[in-house]
């Protein structure tokens, strides 16, 4: 049994807590840190290098989901070839648990 309530969620009036992990080539960490604090408001980045089987690098931040159109947006913007997916935090937190 689960201590995970199942249809909890963490939301303000922005939209649902949620975490954004942005996966590039090593050579464009930089560009992506840099295209990431033009956003308009502050994130606060992990970032992981080689993770899972693959040689990317990936940034993970927690956001609002409403933020998400901004970044997809800044990264087009910027040429940023980038992976970006977006989960709910809670179920982030599951999975790393």
């Amino acid at each position: 049994m689960s201590a995970w309530p199942a249809a909890c969620t963490l939301a303000t009036n922005e939209g649902e807590l949620v975490l954004i992990r942005v996966s590039v080539e090593p050579r464009l960490l930089e560009d992506l840190l840099e295209t990431l604090a033009e956003l308009p408001f502050l994130i606060n980045p992990q970032i992981y290098h080689g993770v899972r089987t693959t040689q990317k690098t990936s940034v993970e931040f927690p956001a609002y989901a409403s933020w998400t159109a901004a970044v997809r947006s800044a990264l087009a913007t910027a040429g940023v070839s980038a992976q970006l997916s977006v989960h709910p935090m809670l179920e982030a937190l599951r999975m790393a648990s």
